[in-house]
């Protein structure tokens, strides 16, 4: 038994479930033989790799891996337990799960937050029929067609528009037989002080209708259309709705944050829908709320990286680093979608264009790279303030989940400050061991198959076309990391590992330009040795050996399916460097 699902009843599901249409609602399949096909939902693909088989009752990708059965499939979609899953399985499937009576209270419970929808989702049609019909909507109408949302937007998102009369719900909700106690509840609409009746929360605004993950409607957002103020007012806590834990957008975006490995998080109402008309359909905002542990674990279902897409203001900047103090211990990684000050997405995406968003995605740069340069900004070396600077930046880095991640950005701190990378890796407890040292070895002076110019010149202190240039300082064993050592281990040890780094080049791999020299040094020196003899090979090479993690050892079953998971975040630092670097020299 699973949770609290009889075994058999898990099977009769498993055996009888139509995976094929089931997928199919999330996923367009093509029958090829005795399967189906398509394009995974799961990640970015251009041909399909996906893959449906019926008589197995799996699903398997190609592409990224993933794979199993139904269950495992609507998990994944849709962010749900097993118990979950099953649950929505077996309405499907007429079976009944129930293993036992609820309690009075539970079933009290159950009825009450029955009765709560209902009550949310004829508010949310009441909204919508005013926002279409009703004559006094016309200026609603107008403004949202000024901003580019006519009839078919409105009602692909269920926009709607509250009466300015007091009582316009309350009295709807009383015709419709509803129960104005659980409208209180949902702070909808609220008793009046002397006992005459209820009056509206939302009065004279455009609503905004929020969905949970289920696609029911739990809350409201209402922005006003005049002057006034507050600009935004929200629905209450409720039994339904906990804006700490809910998304604006998510329900619609969670396939589209999965395809492009990411979610574009944003502040408002408007900034998600902006985004979702022009294509950028993995846009998601809080609620009128700040980022909460809640929101980043629900985000963490989908995707491991978010593009913060905040106010260019000192609201938005606090904004901006606040969340990455959540995202970040939790292996989000996180980067900064930068705009020009007044702009937000709504505008600049009707000034620009969506391929100019598109640019300014591709450019976004990680969040500790921003909060570095903010906290340094007109930090004078040697002065107390830039030592005070520092100190923040590494209680940030202290929060990156992956050592590897850190230490990159220790290196970058290092560059930034000139203060040695040893005593900041101090300050973060990374230090290893020295390492016993030894004497000299021969350069390399050709470049072993598939190592490109610039990684041997580095190695010949030469630039591609021979021109000398200035030395690199080498790195020696006892500063590296815990994490390079693993990686130059892998390095030595692991053939395929070789071969991935120099069919692609050293420098795409290595921003740190010592310890890209001693990588190609690696390479070159190994070209062509047999297994085993590694070790061996490099002790001939004394003063590349005495630089190298010691002891020189290798365990197969520490390191498996590490090249990959190591190599990644090098490549990607080095990508993102190179290409900032051109967007910087283009402008």
């Amino acid at each position: 038994m699973i949770g609290s699902i009889p075994e058999e009843k898990i099977q009769l599901m498993r055996d009888g479930v139509d995976i094929v249409g089931l997928i199919s609602r999330y996923v367009s399949l093509k029958r090829t033989g005795s399967n189906h096909v398509g394009l995974c939902p799961f990640h970015a693909e251009k041909t399909p790799s996906f893959s449906v088989s019926a008589g197995r009752q799996i699903f398997k990708c190609f592409g990224c891996g993933l794979g199993g059965d139904a269950f495992e499939f609507l998990m994944r979609m849709e962010g749900l337990s097993f118990v979950e899953a099953a649950t929505r399985i077996a309405g499907e499937m007429g079976i009944d799960l129930e293993p036992r009576q609820l309690s009075s209270a539970q079933a009290q419970q159950r009825e009450e937050k029955e009765r709560l929808q209902k009550i949310a989702a004829l508010a949310s049609e009441f909204y919508h029929t005013q926002l279409l019909q009703a004559a006094e909507a016309e200026a609603c109408r107008q403004y949202l067609n000024r901003r580019g949302y006519g009839r078919t937007s409105a009602t692909e998102y269920q926009l709607g528009y509250a009466p300015r009369q007091g009582s316009a719900l309350a009295e709807h909700l009383r015709q419709q037989g509803a129960n104005l106690e659980d409208a209180r509840r949902l702070g909808l609409i609220r008793a009046r002080d002397r006992g005459e009746g209820d009056y509206d929360l939302f009065r004279g605004r455009l609503i905004f209708p929020i969905h949970d993950l289920s696609g029911r409607v739990v809350a409201f957002g209402g922005r006003i259309l005049d002057a006034g103020q507050p600009k935004y007012i929200n629905s209450p806590q409720s039994d339904l709705y906990h804006k700490g834990a809910v998304l604006f957008g998510l329900y619609g975006a969670r396939q589209a944050i999965r395809q492009a490995e990411a979610a574009i998080l944003v502040e408002g109402y408007f900034d998600q829908l902006a985004l979702a008309r022009a294509g950028f359909t993995h846009a998601v905002a809080t609620c009128g709320t700040a980022l909460t542990s809640e929101h980043v674990q629900l985000i963490k279902r989908y995707t491991r990286r978010v593009l913060l897409l905040f106010d260019s203001d000192q609201a938005g900047r606090k904004a901006t680093f606040k969340s990455m103090e959540l995202l970040l211990p939790v292996g989000i990684e996180a980067a900064v979608v930068g705009l020009d000050a007044g702009e937000d997405p709504d505008s600049f995406l009707h000034t620009q264009g969506p391929e100019a968003f598109a640019a300014r995605l591709a450019a976004a740069r990680p969040v500790v790279e921003v909060y570095m340069d903010e906290c340094l900004t007109e930090c004078a070396p040697g002065s107390a303030a830039l030592a005070q600077a520092t100190r923040r930046i590494l209680e940030v880095l202290k929060l990156v989940a992956d050592p590897l991640e850190a230490d990159l950005y220790v290196q970058e701190l290092a560059q930034k400050t000139g203060l040695k990378p040893e005593m900041l890796r101090q300050q973060l407890g990374q230090v290893q061991a020295p390492a016993a040292g030894g004497s000299s070895a021969r350069s390399a002076q050709a470049a072993p198959r598939g190592v490109s110019a610039p990684a041997v010149a580095r190695v010949n202190n030469q630039d591609p076309q021979g021109a000398p240039v200035l030395p690199v300082a080498k790195r020696q064993a006892s500063s590296l990391t815990p994490a390079e050592a693993k990686l130059i281990r892998l390095l030595i040890f692991e053939e395929e590992v070789r071969q991935q780094v120099a069919h692609q080049g050293v420098e795409n791999f290595f921003v740190d330009a010592a310890l890209g020299q001693m990588a190609s040094e690696i390479l070159y020196q190994l070209q062509d040795v047999v297994a085993g003899q590694e070790v061996a090979t490099l002790q001939r090479f004394t003063e590349l050996y005495a630089r190298l993690p010691q002891p020189l050892d290798y365990d197969p079953a520490e390191y498996a399916d590490a090249g990959e998971q190591m190599l990644e975040p090098y490549r990607k630092k080095a990508a993102d460097r190179r290409r900032r670097a051109m967007l910087k020299k283009q402008s």
